[in-house]
């Protein structure tokens, strides 16, 4: 085993070596743009392209033309809000999503708001989902979009998308879904899901940064967007700007990966995940799991550590790479907004850790990474006045601190 140990697998996973090889002959060899329609450097690009396209939409059971190729998710999920409000701005103009998304909807949302859009931002329950009754409380005559994530982030808690869906096309409202963690680990169906956009990308299922897709359903109905970049149309004109021909080779590889490998390697990530979850809560007290017990991602486990200051857990491991909160916001000092939507106490929500299990993961860093974190939260512990405090019986809400 080689130190460091990578367990943060849902900020970003390494370059599988296959979608690597996969990549390779379209730097050098087939580097032609793949919009250059008349010679056989173009002609060569293109076929890599549409072999991925093909690839990405088999996976979620779409259509190839109705993949738009992006920077990454949080480009598909602004080209998504913004490209649906600004279309249908004519049938209304308020959008529903909820309190736990990605960084990339809520900040798009906010913005929208700037712009004269009302926003409903929908509660989670303790397990951090959200009630599809409370979507279709929600929605109005002048509702044009709603946007609710397959699975969080930060930990990992499924949402009941196919529930959502269903009032979604009942009540004739679009549905766009981030599914950005959840595409590539748990079977994905967009017909079944009843999802008309839904945004994902390659950096998360071992393949490379750079390139993500937004869905765009083409029937039934068919979802129309406003463009955000303006160019040479590419994209059936909803993305301009020549494709990395390179990144959406390597894109489409890591997605044929995902699809013939998923259903082994979702059982092998998930026994690592209860492995570790099982040696880190059975050996410490005061520690609680944060998300839902069962419908949550094979790979994700995010547990709070009373009594211990997270940031000082992560230094007091530092061989281990881990995260407190998203990767997106973990420059702010604020906690976790998902876990605070949960009802997750200030001090628990700063006492966060997420563990994300991949593909490379092995038992032996599994079993590395119990030791050293349940060494670090017991040292960190000894140290704590308020834990000494907390084990003589002494209720900490009670007491009154004494002001300097």
């Amino acid at each position: 085993m080689k130190l460091p140990i990578y367990m943060d697998n849902h900020s970003t996973t390494p370059c599988d070596p296959r979608v690597v090889d996969a990549m390779l002959p379209y730097f050098t060899e087939k580097f032609g743009n793949s919009a250059s329609r008349n010679h056989s450097f173009g002609w060569e690009a293109e076929e890599g392209v549409d072999q991925a396209r093909k690839h990405i939409a088999s996976l979620i059971n779409a259509d190839a033309k109705e993949i738009v190729f992006t920077s990454g998710a949080t480009e598909a999920d602004n080209l998504a809000l913004k490209g649906v409000v600004e279309m249908y701005k004519e049938k209304g103009d308020h959008v529903i999503t909820s309190s736990t998304e990605h960084r990339a909807v809520i900040d798009a949302a906010k913005s929208l708001e700037k712009k004269g859009i009302k926003v409903t931002y929908l509660p989670v329950d303790k397990a951090g989902r959200v009630d599809p009754d409370d979507v279709r409380k929600a929605i109005t005559d002048k509702t044009i979009l709603i946007s609710i994530m397959l699975a969080n982030n930060e930990i990992g808690t499924i949402h009941p998308i196919a529930e959502i869906g269903k009032i979604a096309k009942e009540k004739g409202v679009l549905f766009h879904c981030d599914a950005t963690q959840g595409v590539g680990k748990i079977p994905v169906d967009v017909q079944e899901l009843g999802v008309d956009l839904m945004a994902f990308t390659a950096h998360k299922i071992y393949g490379p940064k750079g390139i993500g897709a937004l869905y765009v359903r083409r029937k039934a109905p068919r979802v129309r967007l406003v463009p955000m970049i303006d160019g040479g149309g590419h994209e059936r004109g909803m993305r301009s700007g020549t494709l990395p021909v390179p990144l959406v080779v390597g894109f489409g590889k890591a997605i044929e990966l995902c699809a013939r490998e998923m259903p082994e390697e979702s059982v092998r990530t998930m026994a690592l995940r209860d492995r570790l979850q099982d040696g880190i809560m059975g050996a410490l007290e005061e520690v609680y799991l944060n998300g839902h017990e069962t419908e949550r991602l094979p790979g994700n486990l995010n547990i709070s550590f009373a009594y211990v200051e997270g940031e000082a857990l992560l230094m007091g491991v530092k061989e281990i790479a881990l995260s407190s909160g998203s990767a997106c916001t973990s420059a702010t000092l604020e906690p976790s907004y998902v876990l605070r939507a949960l009802g997750v106490g200030s001090d628990l929500a700063h006492s966060s850790i997420r563990f994300g299990v991949g593909r490379f993961t092995t038992p032996e860093e599994v079993e590395y990474t119990i030791d050293r974190m349940i060494k670090a939260v017991n040292h960190l512990r000894e140290m704590s006045p308020l834990y000494e405090m907390a084990k003589e019986g002494i209720d900490l809400k009670t007491v009154q601190w004494a002001a300097h």
